[in-house]
């Protein structure tokens, strides 16, 4: 089977990308935004929250090795899903929770997803699902930024913690 494409906004994308990077079956991370009104938009106009757009993760994955709905698993795991357009002292919509899908198939899987996940949750789901129409790369220092900075404040305080468990939690489908 073909490649395909996951689109998923939960917060800062420099811990989703970071995360996704280490999967088996993920061929490729890249940070970008999707999700607003704004033609390439720069990671300036992202953050004064009027382009619309959301910062996101594009990944291109294997299915016959790593199923959409482990990706899923996964995103769920690295963010709050109950936070409404902000992850811990990042705010703003830029950074809510989103999957934008690239598929019917991924579209009812999500919803399933968060179907399952609400109930267990104290607070709503308030995770967008929209469908995926541009997705526009971030500047190049924003590809792969744990790895090239890993003692950078946010990186060591936010990032780390966050690798550690998923890195715990789902280290059976890490490469």
């Amino acid at each position: 089977m073909d490649q395909q494409i996951a689109t998923f906004g939960g917060g800062c994308f420099w811990c989703i990308d970071a995360a996704f990077r280490s999967v088996r079956g993920v061929t490729h991370v890249a940070s970008g935004y999707a999700g607003g009104h704004t033609d390439n938009p720069t990671y300036k106009q992202i953050c004064t929250g009027q382009s619309g757009h959301a910062e996101v993760v594009q990944l291109t994955f294997d299915p016959q090795q790593i199923d959409f709905s482990v990706l899923l698993d996964m995103f769920f795991a690295l963010h709050d899903p109950t936070q409404l357009n902000r992850q811990g002292n990042d705010i703003g919509t830029q950074y809510r929770s989103v999957v934008f899908y690239h598929s019917e198939q991924q579209r009812a899987l999500t919803q399933q997803y968060i179907d399952t996940l609400a109930p267990t949750l104290s607070a709503p789901v308030v995770t967008e699902v929209s469908a995926h129409t541009h997705f526009y790369p971030a500047e190049q220092y924003h590809q792969d930024y744990y790895t090239n900075n890993p003692n950078q404040g946010y990186c060591s305080v936010m990032i780390a913690p966050k690798l550690a468990a998923f890195s715990k939690k789902f280290a059976d489908y890490l490469a």
